[in-house]
Formats: structure tokens, C-alpha cells, sequence
């Protein structure tokens, strides 16, 4: 079944842009990962607000892909400009245009 996964993140005061890099630096590996659709935006009324939008193969492909050294290191940097603020839900993908 294929796996969903919406995010939330907060970033501290001024670093939302460099964290936005971090994320959309390792998308060329998701595809060889199993992810149909991966994307990354941004809140147009809160300056600290980061939104990830990503739809697997399924939820085995999506976490061996946490284990990936790319992205593994990808956190690492990202993690100190981060408040710890983090929203996720989990769903399964009824259908739609990927």
C-alpha cells in the first residue's frame, strides 16, 4: 500500500532557508528510495515554518530511507537550526495525480 507522510518542522529565527537547502539537497537518492513524491514548502504568513509533503512505494522503503548515510547526515546538519517543534502524520494513499 502506498505510504503518506505529512510534516511540520520549526526552524530557529532566520535559518528556515538554509534547512529548505538541507532538505531539497538530498533529493536525487529518494527516487532510487522508493519515494513517489517528495516536496518542500514553505508557510507564505510564519517566517519559521517548514512543510514536507512525501508519498512512498510503502512505509519499509520510507524508513530504511531514514537509514540512508545521505540522509542520516542531511539531519545531523539540519537538526541544531531546528527548534524541536514537529508535527507528522502517517496515512495511506488513496489516489490522486503523482
Amino acid at each position: 500500500m502506498t505510504y503518506g507522510y505529512l510534516a511540520t518542522m520549526r526552524t530557529k529565527a532566520g535559518r528556515r532557508d538554509e534547512v529548505v537547502q538541507i532538505l531539497l539537497g538530498g533529493v536525487d537518492g529518494l527516487r532510487g528510495a522508493g519515494c513517489r513524491l517528495y516536496v518542500v514548502g514553505v508557510s507564505d504568513t510564519d517566517p519559521e515554518l517548514i512543510w514536507v509533503n512525501e508519498v512512498w512505494e510503502s512505509k519499509e522503503h520510507h524508513d530504511a530511507s531514514l537509514q540512508l548515510p545521505g540522509t542520516r547526515a542531511a539531519i545531523a546538519r539540519a537538526m541544531p537550526m531546528l527548534t524541536g517543534e514537529f508535527t507528522g502524520q502517517e496515512l495511506t494513499v488513496a489516489g490522486g495525480l503523482l
